[in-house]
Formats: C-alpha cells, structure tokens, sequence
C-alpha cells in the first residue's frame, strides 16, 4: 500500500473532528458521518476477531449522551458518529402494550417528561413524552423504538443490545431478524444461560458475555457457542494485562467498561489513561464519553489492514 494513501486512511480512521473531503475519503464520509459497514453475519465473526493489527474503538454508553443529546436515542447516536467511528450500546424496554422501546431505567422519571414505570404506558402514550438530557434540559427528541433504532443504524455502526430484565429475549431477536440486523447487532448477554438462550435462539448472533476471571472464561468455553462470536466484558475495573492476552490468544476481543469510576478518573486525571487502558489489552473501551476517549486512543493503532474496509 502506497506510504501516503496510508497516512490519508489513518487520519481519517480516527480523526475526531468532523470530516470534510480529501484525497481517498470515502462517498459515506462527505455526509459527516464515521460509518462502520458490516455487511454478513461472517464479516461480523471478523469483525470482532482480535489480531496483532486490531482497531482499538469506542462503545458509546446509552448511545453517548451530551448536553443536548438525551441517553438512548437516535440523535445521541448520530451525534456520536458525527465524531468518531463507535460501537453504539442502547437498552430496550417494553411498553404495556408491547412495543420495545429505548429506555434504560424501569421508570420514565429520569429521561423523559413522564412519571411512572415504562410497562404502564402504552407506545401511543409514551409518544407523547419529550426525552430529557443529562442536565436536566427537555429536548425536541422522542422515545424511539426498537424498531427505528435498527432501520436508522443500518450501514452506519454496531450495536451493541441490552436487553433489560421484563422484555423476553424472543421480542428482541425477532426484531433483528425481521430488520436482518444480525451483522450490526450483537446482544449483551449477563450469564452463560443468557447467552446459551440467545443462541438457541439464533445460532449466528455475536454475543457480549460477561468474562472477568478464568472461572468465566472456563465457563464459557463449556457453554458450546464458538468463541468467534464472543465479545469478553471484563468488567469496571481494569484486568490484568495477562489475563487479556488469554482472551486474545482465542481471538476475542476485549470491552472493558470504563464508564463511571474510570471515566471520572480520566476527567480527574487527563484523558491520556483511556489510551493506557488500550495498551493493556483492552479493545473496547464502554464509555459515556465516547468522544474524548476516541480522541485519547487515535494514535495506538497499528497498520490496519482488513479492518479498514468496514470503516467508511
């Protein structure tokens, strides 16, 4: 590959401003978005296989709220990829008349103009609610559904899918097969039951699974899902560096979640420690400051090779 038209992909891999045209820029990137394309249910198995010349990313807890851009919602997520590439992590609830919705709390109290359990209102009245921001600011925004997150997420990022404890798992996975949303969507996964109902229920989903010790691990090499479609959470806190190099010798990838006591560490600290987290083995950094802790992590990438053609 030519010296120069390297250098041009690596900038704008991880550029985090927003982009504007250049020499080998893609057509995506000129409607100011950093787009992740996954294409097939193998390209996600590859896509999430941990190699020498793995890309370090963000997952945007929530979405990424900002001032202005409440949790769990569509313009949350396109306001983080207007930034950088990212994983997008969202939560699904149900309403009483059974629509998945986004909402991460059991009550609409903290992030809505509502009062009162999300399983008691219907969709129609839940539409009426405006969603509000992390300062306490009522938006214009709406509570989207499931359904709008995943025709809206098509051919620009990955999802990551929390699926919270009243709503079956049969809804969710039905809604991703019905969008054929199985290559962008991977569902997050709490125990090796979770994940073994997952799977029976759809053998090719990617699945996030909770791995912070060895017990885990072992734990999920009995459960009989490959290990190419695991994604290891290892937890709030930061793993031994040893203990990531286990999970990468099997090819999987590592989302440490940072979000919390160490993203407040980081406002305390400077930024400089999410890219020491990465230099320690973790791939995935799960962050409500998806912005920052991408820009913190742009330079730690090495050459990119297959990778790049899913970043757009």
């Amino acid at each position: 590959m030519n010296k120069y038209f390297l250098v041009i992909l690596t900038f704008l891999l991880f550029s985090c401003n927003k982009p504007t045209a250049q020499i080998g820029e893609s057509e995506n990137n000129l409607t100011g978005l950093y787009k992740i394309e996954v294409q097939s249910t193998e390209e996600a198995k590859a896509f999430f296989t941990w190699s020498m010349d793995r890309v370090p990313l963000v997952s945007a807890h929530r979405g990424g709220p900002y001032p202005g851009f409440p949790e769990n919602s569509l313009e949350a997520f396109e306001n983080t990829i207007r930034h950088t590439y990212a994983i997008i992590e969202f939560d699904v609830s149900l309403t009483k008349d059974s629509v998945l919705v986004l909402m991460h709390d059991n009550t609409l109290d903290r992030t809505t103009t509502g009062k009162g359990k999300v399983i008691d209102w219907t969709y129609d009245e839940i539409q009426e609610l405006f969603l509000v921001d992390m300062k306490g600011k009522v938006t214009d925004f709406r509570i989207p559904t499931l359904d709008e997150a995943l025709t809206w997420g098509k051919g620009k990022t990955v999802f990551t899918v929390d699926i919270k404890r009243e709503v079956p798992f049969e809804l969710v996975v039905d809604a991703i097969k019905r969008h054929q949303a199985e290559p962008y969507s991977a569902v997050i996964t709490y125990s090796v039951g979770a994940a073994k109902k997952i799977h029976r229920l759809h053998p090719e989903l990617m699945l996030s699974v909770t791995i912070r010790n060895e017990e885990e691990f072992q734990r999920m090499e009995d459960s009989g899902i490959p290990v190419n479609q695991w994604i290891a959470f290892t937890g709030t806190s930061e793993r031994p560096q040893e203990f990531n190099a286990l999970l990468h010798e099997k090819g999987v990838f590592t989302i440490l979640g940072v979000l919390g006591n160490l993203d407040r560490s980081a406002i305390a600290r400077g930024d400089q420690i999410y890219a020491e987290f990465v230099e320690k083995g973790a791939d995935i950094l799960a962050t409500d400051r998806p912005i920052e802790a991408a820009k913190a992590i742009m330079d730690l990438s090495p050459e990119r090779s297959q990778k790049l053609k899913y970043f757009k």
